[in-house]
């Protein structure tokens, strides 16, 4: 039913209720929403957000991966019902997946929301431990959305050059990565992922690295426009 998944005014208030309860706070700064599920309308969803908003529950709200027009026409539900719109957006984005660049990023821009992307090292394709070209890693014979990411010549082309700015730079591949998209103007902070204390100190190193204009162009030079995915 509408009210056992997706974002029905019922689930928004419970799912929030129930983060409360797990956290063991009283309010939450930035809040989610995961995607665009189930059938709620628009002015549903951005009611239920209201209402979290009004009740101190909730302090900012956060939306993920969908397509431009409807994250647009969600923020000016928001703005007419004279709610809080939209503050950031955690959307798929990285070296080798970066058709977000062709609405979603210039439209958060244009209106100042933050940009948190997810995957910014591509499932730790571009961290450069991955099987051999046309080999698939046990993650991606299992993981069903990793299944048609990340494989292409052209990934693997992608590959080559973040390895290649790497050892010019002695900095590893998972860090170049990282460092393209924190060059970006527009990313407030990608999500680093990291199940081992290295990563995560990795992922910090990445910081220090401002790679210059030729390396940006050399890394992006490989990458042609490639089907949207990462919305469901």
């Amino acid at each position: 039913g509408a009210n056992d998944r997706g974002l029905s005014r019922k689930h928004i208030v419970e799912a929030c209720e129930a983060s409360l309860k797990r956290l063991g706070t009283d309010y939450i700064d930035l809040y989610y929403v995961h995607r665009l599920v189930g059938v709620a309308p628009f002015e549903e969803i951005c009611a239920g957000l209201d209402l979290l908003l009004s009740q101190g529950k909730v302090l900012y709200l956060g939306a993920s991966s969908m397509w431009a027009w409807q994250f647009a026409k969600l923020r000016a539900i928001q703005t007419e019902i004279g709610s809080q719109p939209f503050a950031a957006m955690q959307n798929f984005y990285n070296l080798v997946y970066r058709e977000e660049e062709r609405e979603m990023m210039p439209y958060c821009a244009h209106e100042g929301v933050g940009v948190v992307p997810w995957s910014p090292i591509a499932r730790g394709f571009l961290a450069g431990n991955r099987p051999k070209e046309g080999a698939q890693s046990d993650r991606a014979k299992s993981d069903k959305h990793h299944q048609g990411y990340f494989g292409s010549k052209q990934d693997y082309e992608i590959l080559r050059r973040v390895e290649k700015v790497a050892r010019d730079t002695g900095a590893k591949p998972a860090q170049i990565a990282y460092a393209w998209v924190l060059s970006k103007s527009f990313v407030t902070a990608p999500i680093a992922g990291a199940t081992k204390p290295w990563q995560l100190e990795e992922a910090v190193g990445a910081l220090e690295i401002l790679l210059t204009a030729s390396q940006i162009k050399y890394l992006e030079a490989a990458y042609k426009p490639r089907p949207v995915t990462g919305h469901s």
